[in-house]
This record gives structure tokens, C-alpha cells and sequence, in this order.
């Protein structure tokens, strides 16, 4: 694993936390740190539920590590090297939450593009200048953006390189919410433990569902939906769901209360 990420887990190993930990470098993805990733991902897909990524310190991710693409020695980073990597978050099964703490450029908004839902600290930028800097984007970033925030917005910050603050991308839809810098983390995990106390099986067969039915058309989306729910419904035991619904109802009194 690479020193360069630190990893934490919590609520009985349910949850993980990972940290791009490059500071200096603005946390920007060496050959090592995208291994790294890929590894963990890889790693937690059988134990953990629910994963938060984030970085330390100004950046949540600059791109890739451009010393390194510049060194003449080789040492194999390439310009598409990070395919693996936003695969390797967008297939682990549960949801990933990233909490945007500051600029995430490039690579590195294409990584928070890899995650499921984002949360982002005041602080944070996002930038797209793979037009600025003469290259085309290759893990995802061109259909991704524009699906998130429509194409017309997505042209406008692919095609000018534009730095968008952390309150526009809220206002895009790109991310949920903009939080303090101090509260990022906290809000992490309180939308990372609602997670956690929904059914896992369900959790997972819920996020598949919905990513497989955006990838394809509408009416196939529907197909899709309807034949997942038609299987699981022949293993659910009615007193199951009866009980769950009524844990919802007190869950619901609570938070209006």
C-alpha cells in the first residue's frame, strides 16, 4: 500500500476513510498513489460498506504527478494511467462519499467524478484544463461532467479551463451540499452512517441498479428495475419489511422532532 494514502476504519470496519496524503504535491497521483488506490479499493470491496475520500491539506487532488511524467528515467506514468484508478472506485460495490477539501483539477476531478455523491468544503475549486494544457481527457470527465450538470455547463468549464467555486458547483447540481471546511469530515460521515443503516444487500443492489440504467437509455433503465425488483422480492419475507418500515417511521419522528 502506498505511504502516500492513509486509510482509516470505523464503526466496526463498516466504514473507510482515505486520505490522499500528499500535501506538498498537492495530493497529485503518482504511479505509486494510484496503485495504491486501486488497491484499496480492491481490498475493501469485501469488508467495508461504505468508503469517504478525501485528501489533506489545500487540494483534494491536482492530477497526475507531473515530475513524473516529465522524468526522462521512466517511470511509467502515462497520460491515460488513471482509467484503472476511477474504475477501481466507481465498481467497488457500496457507495464511495467524496469530500471535497479543496482544489480537485483535472485527474483530480475526474477522480471526484469516479464517486457517488459529492460533499464539498467551501474551499474547494474544480477545474477542467485538459484544453489548457493540450490534452484529451480519457477517464471519463468528458461524458461524466456533462451528464452531471447538463452539456451546455459542462462545455462551458471543459472549454475554457475555468476554475467553478465550491457554491456554483452546488448551485450545477455537481455536488450535495457546501459545508465549513472544519464541518467536511463530520458531514461525511453522518451521510456515510445513513448509509450504513440501510439494508447492505439492498445498498449495494440499489447503487449497481442505478448506475447500470444511467449508462443505457430510459427504457432500458425501467427493463432493468423491473427485473431486479421482481428478484428480490421472491427472497423477502413480508414480516421483514413490516418491521424495517416501522424502524423508518420511528427514524422519521426522530429526525422531526
Amino acid at each position: 500500500m502506498s505511504e502516500d494514502l492513509k486509510i482509516e476504519r470505523e464503526c466496526d470496519g463498516a466504514l473507510a476513510i482515505l486520505t490522499l496524503d500528499r500535501p506538498e504535491a498537492m495530493n497529485a497521483l503518482s504511479k505509486g498513489l494510484r496503485r495504491g488506490l486501486c488497491e484499496a479499493f480492491d481490498a475493501l470491496a469485501g469488508e467495508a460498506r461504505v468508503v469517504i475520500l478525501t485528501g489533506r491539506g489545500r487540494a483534494f487532488c491536482a492530477g497526475l504527478d507531473l515530475k513524473e511524467l516529465g522524468d526522462p528515467a521512466g517511470s511509467g506514468a502515462r497520460l491515460d494511467g488513471g482509467s484503472e484508478l476511477v474504475n477501481a472506485v466507481a465498481g467497488f460495490p457500496g457507495p464511495v462519499i467524496g469530500a471535497i477539501n479543496g482544489f480537485a483539477i483535472t485527474g483530480g476531478f475526474e477522480l471526484a467524478l469516479a464517486c457517488d455523491v459529492l460533499l464539498a468544503s467551501s474551499e474547494a475549486r474544480f477545474a477542467d484544463t485538459h484544453a489548457r494544457v493540450g490534452i484529451m481527457p480519457g477517464w471519463g470527465l468528458s461524458q461524466k461532467l456533462s451528464r452531471a450538470v447538463g452539456i451546455y455547463r459542462a462545455k462551458e468549464i471543459s472549454l475554457t479551463g475555468n476554475f467553478l467555486s465550491a457554491e456554483q458547483a452546488e448551485a450545477w447540481g455537481l455536488v450535495s451540499r457546501v459545508v465549513p471546511p472544519a464541518a467536511l469530515l463530520d458531514e461525511a460521515r453522518a451521510l456515510a452512517q445513513d448509509m450504513l443503516s440501510c439494508v447492505p444487500e439492498v445498498l449495494c443492489g440499489y447503487k449497481a441498479v442505478i448506475d447500470q440504467g444511467f449508462a443505457g437509455t430510459f427504457e432500458d433503465g425501467l427493463v432493468l428495475e423491473s427485473r431486479v425488483a421482481g428478484e428480490h422480492a421472491r427472497s423477502v419475507r413480508p414480516e421483514a419489511i413490516a418491521e424495517r418500515r416501522r424502524g423508518v417511521i420511528e427514524r422519521g419522528r426522530r429526525q422531526g422532532s
